[in-house]
This record gives C-alpha cells, sequence and structure tokens, in this order.
C-alpha cells in the first residue's frame, strides 16, 4: 500500500486563499489523488518550496473535467472560466481529476 503523502504543493498567487481559509479544495490528477482523508498534510509554494501552514485532508473524490462547475469554483475562489483555463493549462490531456477537500488547521 502506498504511504499517505505529508506534503503539498500549491502554486504561490493560491497561497493566500489557503492561509485565509478561502480555498477548501484542490483538483489534482491520478497522481496527485493519494491523500488520505484525515491526515494533516504540509503545504508548500510550488515555486519556492517556502512553508505555508497545514491542512487536514477531509475528502478525496473523483471527478471529471466537464463536472467542474460553480460549486468547485466557490470552493477554489476562483472564478469558473479561470478555473478551467488554470486547470487545463496544468493538465492539459486530462479529464479524470479528483477533487481534494481540505480546511486549514
Amino acid at each position: 500500500m502506498m504511504e499517505a503523502p505529508t506534503e503539498i504543493t500549491f502554486f504561490e498567487f493560491l497561497t493566500p486563499l489557503i492561509t485565509e481559509g478561502k480555498k477548501t479544495i484542490t483538483i489534482r490528477d491520478e497522481a496527485e489523488s493519494h491523500y488520505v482523508p484525515g491526515t494533516v498534510v504540509d503545504v508548500y509554494t510550488l515555486e519556492s518550496k517556502a512553508y505555508v501552514g497545514k491542512i487536514k485532508i477531509e475528502a478525496v473524490a473523483p471527478l471529471n473535467f466537464d463536472d467542474i462547475g460553480e460549486f468547485h469554483a466557490e470552493q477554489e475562489h476562483i472564478p469558473l472560466p479561470e478555473l478551467k483555463t488554470l486547470i487545463r493549462d496544468i493538465y492539459p490531456n486530462i479529464d479524470k481529476l479528483f477533487m481534494i477537500t481540505f480546511k486549514l488547521v
């Protein structure tokens, strides 16, 4: 069995949304879907690996790209068109994604 990840990275521009408790989900591909509900992970910025804080993983659920809607945009705290563009930029040809729900600890 794969060990639960102990850290996660986010783009620097998103980290204030996490520390303010506004961003409560992240959408990742299967390679980053192995987080375990109930575990606490360290958050770092992707660009500089700066420590941001800790989040508790609440849930991990499959999510198809076409099903991303206003609910997800609200949880991500990003307008829906921007969110879909960002996800397409990161995962250009992947439709099978995962929604990781978390809260700041």
